[in-house]
C-alpha cells in the first residue's frame, strides 16, 4: 500500500524474555539482518504460507517420553563422527 509515494507501515508490540531477545539478535546479526526485517519475512512467510512457516506439533507420548529422557542425560550416546554414528547403527 503506497500513499504518495512512500510506504505505510504499521508497528507491532511484542514482549519476549531478554535472554531469547539478545540470543536471537545474535543469530540475525550473523544472518546480517535486522530484527525488524526478520520479522517481515517471518510475516510474509505467513502470509504466503496461509500458516506458519514452519511445523507446530504437541509431540506424542513416544516423542514426550525420549525427550524428556534425553534432557535428563538418560539413554544418551555420543560419537566423535557422523560416520561413527552411521556406523553404530550397522551393528
Amino acid at each position: 500500500m503506497r500513499y504518495n509515494g512512500l510506504m505505510k507501515t504499521a508497528t507491532i508490540h511484542a514482549r519476549i524474555e531478554p535472554q531469547i531477545k539478545t540470543q536471537a539478535e545474535g543469530v540475525l546479526q550473523n544472518l546480517g539482518i535486522t530484527p525488524t526485517e526478520a520479522i517481515r519475512i517471518f510475516y510474509r512467510q505467513i502470509s504466503l504460507r496461509g500458516g506458519l512457516p514452519f511445523p507446530v506439533e504437541i509431540p506424542n507420548a513416544c516423542t514426550a517420553k525420549t525427550l524428556e529422557k534425553s534432557c535428563a542425560g538418560e539413554g544418551v550416546v555420543e560419537f566423535d563422527s557422523v560416520g561413527e554414528m552411521f556406523e553404530s547403527w550397522d551393528k
